[in-house]
Order: structure tokens, then C-alpha cells, then sequence
């Protein structure tokens, strides 16, 4: 087997199993790989030394496989903790943070057999779809890299659409597993809330608001990592004969859409037709400024939760950039009456959505409301002449899925004009990840499977 790089996860774990490909030629070949393209995409972060990572990879080659991770290169966000590589969060204030003891993912992928090698690329404190920061820099998008890779998994996903890993973790709390998946022409998963294990020193409601989850070139990649990181069967469970799919669009047009990303991802459907979907037109199921409401709310309250400890020292406030200043002031603003009727939205919405799962095996809507912006910006400060009045408000439409924490499957959907890649979210039922991940094979079938590139 030649050109390893451009092989998905589960390939290079039947090819390692099998003794046709050596732990140490895969690793040779994916640092090589690094060497030619990262410094055109600043994707892989924190890369540990080279002959060490021969080396566990000559010890992989002479070991019986542990999981079926054995011997295979990963590289972890620069939002979790590993022990013994630099993990900053994006931040100043974290940019000499080297963790004695590896996060809970961390552990589950090493005993599966992976090798470490180093992180990928966050927005500082992972806020915002766009992966740049003052420690690292920023990410760059392989089909131009004059603009975004999206984010907070916004190196993940650079990584994987060049070849650099073949498959990424990654964390999703307003679309930070789904933007960048659309931005890059891979596949990203948020699971159910709950389904992969949080840490310890996480505050209660962030377990409600975010979840880690998979990315990768294949279904089969990211289901394969999803068991791992959740340690449950995650097989894709085949659809019914005819799914039934709500089409949620621009929710009645509540949300702004850049000239051509809706008629795009219109005629990306069509083909749903020659899978058997009966895709159906749906009416907005909620109010999308009462969603907003809920999920700003909910969410200037949790980060203020977790970030206030540098808030409230006035020399670490100064590092913080001004998503998190802001976000933290707001959250720290707020009053208890504001938030139980945040908390009361939800559940309304909760309530909504059991409903329309009662008659529609999935929802459908784009993942992105505009295409890939220039690297330069900090945020788009406007959609299709619609101003955005906040550093997150041009992400409104991954907030269905993100404050009802179900399952929302990242799928890449074609190119633009352009020449620049998009996709749709797939939103299921809460538990119901697997079949979600079924349907998800379905689409893979129709749009064929995604290829490393080199970057434009």
C-alpha cells in the first residue's frame, strides 16, 4: 500500500492488523506528509519529537494490536488536556500548560492503540467558528487559503481534508464539529449529550450545552472513533425503506443566507430522492429569536461559569480576547429570572422536537449560513446585508441541535461556483446516533467518498 496518507482510519487499522502496513511507515509517511503541507494550513500544533514518535512506532510494530487504533497517528484539540504536550486552549494565559495526566477521550484513544502526536489548531477557548488565536495563529482553508477553516475544530478538519490524520476528535457546542466539517469537505458528529464521558472540572451545564465527538473523511471513520471515544456500539444502523425527513431550510427565513448557499443545498437534495428519503418541507416547529434567546442566555451563563476565574483577576482579564470579555461580562450580568426563562425555552423546544421525531425519522437543514470568510476577519459582521450584532450570531443555525444536545450529523453536500465545499446538518432524535449515522451512510453512497488534498 502506497501513499498512506491519503487512506481513512479504519482502512489503515485492517491494513496494520493484517501486517501489510507498518506502524512505522505510516508514521513516517504522516510526518512527511505534515512537512509538505502544514505550513501552508497551520493545521497540526504542538507536534512532539520526531524520533520519539518513531519510536512508538517501532514498539506498535513489535506489540500484538491493542485496539484498532494500533499504531495509527492522531492528533488531539488544543481544547483537551495530554500529558506532556503543550495544551493551551488558544490562550495566552494557558501558552506554557503542559498537563501531568491525559483528559478521559485521551485515554480511551491511547488504550485503542493510537499515537499521539500532537494537537490541532481552536479559536482561543474554542469560542467562535473560526480557528485562529494569539498563540498559534490561524488556520487556513485547503481549498483557499485565504479564508477560514471554520472551527472551534477548525485544525481537525484541515488536518483531515489534507492528509494529514485520518481521523480527529473534535467538540461541538455551537457547531464547532459541524462548521468546520462543511468548510473542509469532511464529515463531523455531534452525539447525544452524554454519550462521550466530559471531564470532571467541567461545570454541570456545559455537559447540557457541549459535547467531544468524531470527525473523518468516511462514516465509517467516524463511527469507529465515536465507539471509542463513548465506548458503546456505535455501528450505523441501515434506515427504514423510506426515511421521512423534515426540511427545516432557512427556518422560514429567519435565518440569513449568503447568495447561493440555500438554492446549493436544494440541489444537493434532490439526489435524496434515488436514496428513497421522502424529504418534506417543514414549517419552523419554534420561533428562531426565542431559540436565540435561550441558547445566548444558557450559553453567557456557562462560559462565565468557566472562564470567570481570569475575569475577575484584572491582569488575566486584559489576556482574554473580546469574545470571551464579552461573553463573561454578559453571563456574569445575568439574572437568575432570565435564566429559568432560558431554561423554560428549552424545554419547550425539547417538547417540540418529541413531537415532529414522533412523525420524522431526521430533520435537514445547511450547516453554514455563508460560505468560508477570509482568514483575516475576526467575525463576519454581516450575512447577505444582515448585520450579526455579535461574534457568533452568523452560527444561529446550529442552534436547534446544539440547545436540544441531539444528535447532528455533519454531511458534506458539494461545491459552489467557487469551487468551495458546503454541507447539511442531519438532526436526529436524542439516543437515536446510530441510525442517525445509518442515514448517514445512505448519503455517502450518493455523494461518493472524500479525499485527501493538497491545499489550493
Amino acid at each position: 500500500m502506497s501513499e498512506l496518507w491519503r487512506y481513512g482510519a479504519v482502512e489503515l487499522s485492517q491494513g496494520i492488523s493484517a501486517r501489510e502496513i507498518s506502524a512505522v511507515d505510516l508514521m513516517r509517511e504522516t510526518l512527511a506528509r505534515i512537512d509538505v503541507v502544514n505550513g501552508a494550513v497551520n493545521a497540526i500544533i504542538s507536534l512532539r519529537d520526531r524520533e520519539a514518535l518513531m519510536g512508538e512506532a517501532r514498539i506498535a510494530d513489535a506489540m500484538p494490536p491493542r485496539g484498532w487504533l494500533h499504531g495509527i497517528p492522531v492528533a488531539i484539540k488544543d481544547l483537551v488536556a495530554v500529558k506532556g504536550v503543550p495544551s493551551t486552549w488558544g490562550s495566552p494565559l494557558l501558552a506554557d500548560h503542559v498537563p501531568v495526566a491525559d483528559d478521559g477521550i485521551v485515554r480511551r484513544m491511547k488504550a485503542a492503540g493510537a499515537i499521539v502526536i500532537g494537537k490541532t489548531n481552536v479559536p482561543e477557548f474554542g469560542l467562535g467558528s473560526h480557528a485562529t488565536n494569539p498563540v498559534f495563529g490561524v488556520t487556513r482553508n485547503p481549498f483557499d487559503r485565504a479564508l477560514s477553516a471554520g472551527g472551534s475544530s477548525g485544525g481537525a478538519a484541515v488536518a483531515l481534508a489534507t492528509g494529514m490524520l485520518s481521523v480527529a476528535d473534535g467538540s461541538d457546542m455551537m457547531g464547532s464539529l459541524r462548521n468546520p466539517a462543511a468548510w473542509n469537505d469532511v464529515w463531523g458528529f455531534r452525539p447525544s449529550v452524554g454519550l462521550v464521558q466530559g471531564e470532571a472540572r467541567d461545570n454541570v451545564l456545559l455537559h447540557r450545552l457541549s459535547t467531544l465527538g468524531p470527525m473523518g473523511r468516511s462514516v465509517a471513520d467516524v463511527a469507529a472513533l465515536l465507539g471509542t471515544l463513548s465506548g458503546a456500539d456505535m455501528e450505523p444502523v441501515p434506515p427504514p425503506a423510506a426515511p421521512r425527513i423534515g426540511w427545516l431550510g432557512d427556518w422560514g427565513g429567519a435565518y440569513g443566507m449568503e447568495d447561493g448557499l440555500l438554492s446549493a443545498a436544494e440541489a444537493a437534495l434532490t439526489g435524496a430522492a434515488d436514496l428513497g428519503w421522502r424529504v418534506e418541507p417543514l414549517a419552523p416547529p419554534m420561533d428562531a429569536a426565542a431559540l436565540w434567546e435561550s441558547w445566548t442566555t444558557l450559553r453567557s451563563f456557562m462560559v462565565a461559569q468557566d472562564l470567570g476565574r481570569y475575569w475577575r483577576d484584572p491582569v488575566q482579564r486584559a489576556l482574554l480576547n473580546p469574545q470571551a470579555q464579552w461573553e463573561v461580562a454578559r453571563g456574569l450580568a445575568l439574572t437568575g429570572e432570565e435564566v429559568e426563562r432560558a431554561a423554560a425555552i428549552r424545554r419547550g423546544w425539547l417538547a417540540a422536537l418529541n413531537a415532529l421525531f414522533a412523525d420524522y425519522d431526521a430533520l435537514i437543514l445547511p450547516t453554514t449560513q455563508l460560505w468560508p470568510f477570509p482568514a483575516e476577519w475576526d467575525w463576519p459582521k454581516s450575512i447577505a446585508g444582515r448585520a450579526t450584532g455579535s461574534y457568533h450570531r452568523w452560527m444561529e443555525i446550529v442552534v436547534p441541535a446544539s440547545l436540544a444536545g441531539v444528535p447532528a450529523l455533519a454531511m458534506p453536500a458539494g461545491y459552489g461556483p467557487t469551487g468551495l465545499p458546503h454541507g447539511l446538518q442531519l438532526i436526529g432524535a436524542p439516543g437515536r446516533d446510530a441510525s442517525i449515522l445509518g442515514l448517514g451512510a445512505d448519503w455517502e453512497r450518493l455523494i461518493g467518498p472524500r479525499t485527501a488534498r493538497d491545499p489550493a
